[in-house]
């Protein structure tokens, strides 16, 4: 039996990001497949409906979205009554990126500087900003600045796809939104394959 994890983003840079990450975590017989909206209104708006028309009795499902300027634990809240009233809800699991997702890359500068080769980035990490980059109201903001500094040009997409595949899934990322994106994937990759009911 085949079983499919169907991660559900508001952008193609999420889809880029996982892309990368999840060869790394996947078991055997698990497969991956996104579903891509153009912005978080669109994905508010059609998530439910996509959700309730999926027709593949194995798949569990990661939803995940930036907070920006956003409460995440009422977006958080929202998104799983939606993926409830779909009827997917106990296989679903909800993670948001505090506050965007270069807060992620933020967090693990030194994959940052292998992926845009900037020799050196990393040992910025101790200092406070980086620290606790889930703080950085503006992390793709200062991501683009200090690419920028290095005679680079950050792209949302290009720059996932660039940084993505040496992103650390072991803990030591400094973003916590992160590390618990990574322990939500576990979880119900262990869910999906015990069969069980509920995340």
């Amino acid at each position: 039996m085949t079983a499919s994890l169907v991660c559900v983003v508001e952008e193609p840079s999420a889809a880029e990001m996982l892309q990368a990450v999840l060869p790394r975590l996947l078991p055997p017989g698990w497969k991956s497949c996104f579903v891509v909206f153009e912005g978080k209104r669109d994905l508010e708006k059609n998530i439910e409906k996509r959700l309730r028309g999926w027709r593949d009795p194995n798949a569990c499902f990661l939803v995940m979205r930036d907070q920006d300027a956003d409460d995440c634990r009422k977006i958080k809240k929202n998104l799983m009554l939606k993926a409830t009233r779909s009827g997917k809800g106990k296989r679903t699991i909800v993670r948001i990126a505090c506050h965007e997702l270069e807060t992620f890359y933020l967090g693990d500068l030194q994959a940052v500087e292998k992926g845009l080769n900037i020799p050196g980035l990393s040992k910025l990490q101790s200092r406070r900003a980086y620290r606790t980059p889930d703080r950085l109201s503006a992390a793709a903001h200062e991501l683009g600045r200090l690419a920028n500094r290095h005679r680079q040009n950050y792209q949302k997409v290009q720059g996932s796809r660039l940084i993505a595949p040496f992103l650390r899934v072991d803990g030591s990322n400094a973003s916590r939104s992160f590390i618990a994106l990574i322990a939500g994937i576990g979880k119900i990759l262990k869910t999906g394959s015990t069969g069980a009911s509920s995340i």
